[in-house]
């Protein structure tokens, strides 16, 4: 008996609780250019007032003497509301240069840097810019927290092919 009632304790102690959810995809497009290098990316949230919670910088961690950090102000509206502040690389934000293709990041609600979020109005905002290529910048507006699943995209015309967010309550 003594071990079914554990069991079953076990059981309820180790089902997660139901917490609301941030789910990004950005999409870089295979551009078909003689000389083509991986863009730098910025995934950002803007609240009120302009605040900004960075979610990822993507940028080229592999050059010598830190130098990708260099290039990162061409990503010209990041790096005005929050980039020259930060001291890169930042865990858990920054990261390598991605290739052509979907990558997604999710967020779980009840840890930083979505816990941290007030209830309101929100703008998810994607940069990205490439040596020998272009800028582009796409926003995405939505309200936290989701009182229902959403869904909303923006499509790019040149460094994006796309950004979406997904929310789920």
């Amino acid at each position: 008996m003594r071990l079914l009632v554990y069991a079953a304790a076990g059981g309820i102690a180790a089902t997660p609780l139901a917490a609301a959810e941030l789910l990004v995809s950005v999409e870089i497009p295979r551009l078909n250019v003689s000389e083509y290098h991986r863009p730098y990316v910025a995934v950002w949230l803007e609240g009120a007032g302009q605040k900004v919670t960075n979610l990822a910088v993507w940028y080229d961690l592999e050059m010598k003497n830190g130098e990708g950090a260099k290039w990162l102000k061409d990503m010209r509206t990041w790096w005005r509301r929050s980039g020259r502040e930060l001291a890169m690389p930042v865990d858990g934000i920054s990261g390598a240069t991605r290739p052509p293709g979907r990558h997604q990041i999710a967020f779980a609600g009840d840890r930083a840097p979505v816990a941290e979020l007030a209830p309101g109005e929100y703008t998810l905002v994607v940069e990205a810019a490439r040596e020998v290529g272009g800028r582009e910048l796409l926003r995405v507006p939505f309200q936290w927290p989701p009182a229902a699943p959403v869904k909303a995209e923006q499509k790019g015309e040149s460094e994006l092919a796309a950004i979406a967010v997904e929310l789920k309550p």
